[in-house]
């Protein structure tokens, strides 16, 4: 088994990076087994957020490092909330954060937006990233009960269906994650060989 540190200790990421990576020989650790402080995300794009938590979790462990930042990007709002995306409307829940969200364009005719997935990994070869985008739109309400975050709100280009109305795995092979992760998988096994 090799050993892979996840730069989280959300458990719902955690199960999924072990269903995904155990059965490819990798033993997975998570920040809820080490002493740590979180580093400062100050970079100006998903990917420079995911390098940094990874750069920081390999330093302090010495071990192959994952880390993954991601976001909805609306382009009425110049971009917003994006990078800021789980701090966007701070001490305020999702469905809140949406109904803003949806207030904020009521009048918009353009209601693009793309959620975008950054995946970082760092192993003694350097650093990869490996990212995933999926575009669409910002719906007029709230809708489905599958999902999290800003997935009722989002609905995915060429579909009537927000993201929280898809089941997982209709999700899962379009969205923004799941095209970072088979990336990451992709040169997991390439490496595995």
């Amino acid at each position: 088994m090799k050993d892979i540190m996840i730069a989280t200790s959300n458990p719902n990421k955690v199960r999924e990076y072990r269903e995904m990576l155990e059965p490819m020989g990798y033993a997975v650790h998570d920040l809820s087994e080490i002493e740590h402080e979180d580093p400062e995300e100050n970079g100006k794009t998903f990917a420079e957020n995911a390098l940094i938590k990874a750069r920081a979790v390999y330093h302090h462990t010495g071990m192959t490092a994952i880390a993954d930042d991601s976001g909805l990007s609306i382009d009425h709002l110049k971009g917003q909330p994006g990078i800021h995306s789980a701090r966007y409307l701070a001490g305020h829940d999702y469905t809140y954060k949406n109904k803003m969200l949806i207030r904020r364009l009521r009048n918009a005719t353009d209601r693009s937006a793309r959620f975008t997935c950054a995946i970082a990994l760092i192993d003694q070869k350097g650093e990869h990233v490996f990212e995933g985008v999926m575009e669409g739109s910002i719906s007029r309400e709230i809708r489905g009960d599958h999902g999290f975050g800003y997935d009722p709100i989002f609905l995915p280009e060429g579909m009537n269906r927000t993201s929280a109305e898809l089941l997982p795995e209709e999700k899962n092979a379009i969205s923004h994650r799941g095209q970072a992760t088979r990336k990451l998988l992709a040169y997991l096994q390439e490496e595995g060989k």
